[in-house]
C-alpha cells in the first residue's frame, strides 16, 4: 500500500476508532454496557456494522471478549488498557459536541471521583498549565530545527 500524506498518529488512530458506529459503540462502553444487544439498541446501528467494528476494536486491542454463556455462546466487550485510554478522547469530544454543537443542556454528565461534575481539560503533565493551540507547536522527529 503507498501512503499518501503525512505520517501522522492522528490517521493511525483514525483507522482503529475514526467511525461513527465505533465511537458510539466505544461510547456504550464506557457508560457500562456490555453485552452487543444492549450496545445496538442504545447506538442504533444494524447488528451486522456493530458486529463488525466491535470485532475490530477486539483485534485491535481496544476490546477484549468474555464469554458470559455458553449455550447458546454469548460474549460480553471489555475496554483494554487501550480502550481506557481513549476515555479522555470521547470526553473531550463530548465535550465539544456539548458546546459548540449541541443546543440546550448536555445529554450527558459524568461526575467525577471527587464528586463534582467532570469537566474535562487537556493539560501539560509537566506544568500543569492548560493545553490550547498557541501555546503548543510540533516538533517532527527528524527534521532539523533552527
Amino acid at each position: 500500500m503507498v501512503r499518501r500524506g503525512r505520517e501522522c498518529s492522528v490517521a493511525e488512530a483514525l483507522e482503529v476508532v475514526g467511525e461513527r458506529w465505533t465511537l458510539l459503540a466505544l461510547r456504550e462502553i464506557m457508560l457500562g454496557e456490555r453485552r452487543f444487544n444492549q450496545i445496538a439498541e442504545n447506538t442504533g446501528a444494524s447488528r451486522d456494522i456493530l458486529a463488525a467494528r466491535l470485532r475490530k476494536l477486539v483485534d485491535a486491542g481496544v476490546l477484549e471478549k468474555r464469554q458470559y454463556e455458553a449455550h447458546p455462546p454469548r460474549h460480553e466487550y471489555h475496554p483494554t488498557e487501550a480502550g481506557r485510554a481513549l476515555q479522555p478522547i470521547l470526553l473531550g469530544l463530548m465535550a465539544w459536541g456539548d458546546k459548540y454543537v449541541h443546543q440546550g443542556e448536555p445529554p450527558t454528565l459524568w461526575r467525577h471521583a471527587c464528586g463534582e461534575v467532570l469537566e474535562p481539560a487537556t493539560v501539560c503533565a509537566h506544568c500543569g498549565e492548560a493545553v490550547n493551540a498557541p501555546g503548543t507547536r510540533a516538533i517532527r522527529l527528524g527534521a532539523v530545527h533552527a
